[in-house]
């Protein structure tokens, strides 16, 4: 890692700092993964990388709080791509039963390429299968090539459709396996510091996957091991109704029975939680990750952040796999946001700063991780540098209305002082080549299927 790194001259700083100030013609010291000065002329004679930052906008870097990257070998599949959330999972789902290591590794590092592109540092992912000898490190090791901060969760599947569940029975695993590779994983690869590149979490699928028993072990453990939940939630109204039917309540009285709520948890998508179940998330501050695209891709409706932003729940920012959202731009996914919540509020409903500040220390705070997110002073070197001297923004009366008319994608991007994007270039792997490694096992899986 590069020791020390001087952005020049930005143009504009859109902090997300405890003030939200807005700096204009500073540098920014970066050193030894940490934000080291923020001022103007700075002198960093040491400076082992310097980034012209005098046509840029600078933000935190993007935080993806919801991903499947397994799933970018199945975008736009057949059968799968004008289905609902669990006809969609059932053309899926005997697919991704081919899966391998590889598969895994492959898909993941595209995945993550992409989300370092659109300008995210930091991205959780949620994996709940291991077909084929697959395991958690295999996203893990992804992670490593191309360099961002990585929140992998190990996800799980335990009851198959022998015993009323929705995955074929292939998919699923022995509950008391599932919660010995939980420690193992926790215990191989958590990192509670400040500067952490990988932390883990546990995050048995969705109510619908999984018995009840083993979301509450999986509560009971994690808070014995100190690390975060996550899971899928009142993702639409079928979600709702099997609750409904399955539990005899709905998704939010569930969860607070089971022990899934509070400042360690985070649940993805939550487009059909009501009144009741806002209220509730606020008072615990239990975290939200919103999926605008894939919940529009299957039909699953608007989410009412709005309201549970104004009530006081924590939310963040998720792509969602890409199976569900076909892309993984999470630049784009903040701007989807935004649109969205004027459709059913009013264009004065959300403005570009405050979508990006979900994007960015909104899913920074959910995933417990308030050292990343906002540029000050002994934050976390994780920043993002978006060109305004592109077609895209030209004629643009303020560039830093960033998601109205872009860019969309990033000119320079650090995580933790090292620079991984330069000049719109992925510097830690050989893209061509990743993307044709992809490809080839696209075309396998494809052959397989037929």
């Amino acid at each position: 890692m590069s020791r020390d790194v001087l952005i020049k001259n930005a143009q504009t700083v859109l902090t997300m700092d405890d003030t939200r100030r807005k700096l204009h013609a500073v540098d920014i010291h970066l050193w030894d993964g940490q934000i080291k000065a923020i001022g103007a002329n700075l002198t960093v004679p040491d400076a082992t990388h310097i980034l012209d930052a005098s046509q840029c906008i600078v933000t935190p870097g993007l935080v993806n709080t919801h991903h499947h990257l397994y799933q970018s070998l199945t975008r736009a599949v057949p059968g799968g791509q004008d289905a609902l959330l669990f006809g969609w999972l059932q053309t899926l789902y005997p697919i991704w039963a081919m899966f391998t290591p590889e598969h895994m590794r492959i898909s993941a590092m595209v995945g993550l390429a992409e989300l370092a592109l659109s300008g995210c540092t930091m991205s959780s992912d949620h994996l709940y299968l291991f077909p084929n000898g697959s395991r958690l490190e295999d996203t893990i090791e992804a992670a490593y090539e191309i360099g961002l901060r990585f929140f992998p969760t190990r996800g799980s599947m335990s009851i198959g459709q022998s015993h009323g569940g929705l995955p074929p029975d292939s998919l699923v695993e022995r509950e008391e396996d599932i919660l010995d590779d939980c420690i193992r994983v926790v215990d191989q690869f958590h990192d509670p510091d400040p500067a952490s590149m990988v932390r883990v979490g546990i995050a048995p699928c969705s109510p619908f996957s999984v018995s009840r028993e083993l979301m509450r072990d999986a509560a009971l453990l994690a808070r014995d091991k100190g690390v975060y939940l996550h899971t899928h939630l009142a993702e639409n109204d079928e979600d709702v109704a099997y609750s409904l039917e399955k539990f005899g309540c709905r998704p939010g009285q569930y969860v607070e029975d089971l022990g899934w709520i509070g400042s360690d948890v985070w649940h993805a998508h939550c487009v059909k939680l009501d009144a009741n179940e806002q209220t509730l998330f606020a008072r615990t501050k239990t975290g939200i990750a919103y999926c605008p695209c894939s919940n529009c891709r299957l039909g699953s409706g608007i989410a009412p952040i709005r309201q549970m932003r104004d009530r006081g729940v924590p939310v963040g920012l998720g792509v969602d796999g890409s199976a569900s959202n076909d892309a993984g731009n999470l630049i784009l996914e903040a701007r989807q946001a935004m649109l969205l919540q004027r459709v059913i509020n009013g264009a004065d409903a959300m403005s570009a700063r405050e979508a990006l500040e979900i994007a960015t220390r909104g899913g920074a705070d959910i995933l417990g991780r308030p050292e990343c997110g906002r540029i000050a002073v002994g934050k976390r070197a994780d920043i993002a540098l978006w060109d305004t001297n592109r077609l895209e923004n030209a004629g643009s009366w303020d560039p830093a209305a960033l998601l109205l008319a872009g860019p969309m994608r990033v000119k320079h991007l650090t995580v933790q002082g090292r620079v991984i994007v330069e000049d719109g270039q992925l510097l830690t792997v050989d893209l061509p080549r990743l993307i044709e490694a992809q490809r080839k096992l696209a075309e396998g899986l494809v052959a397989r299927s037929i």
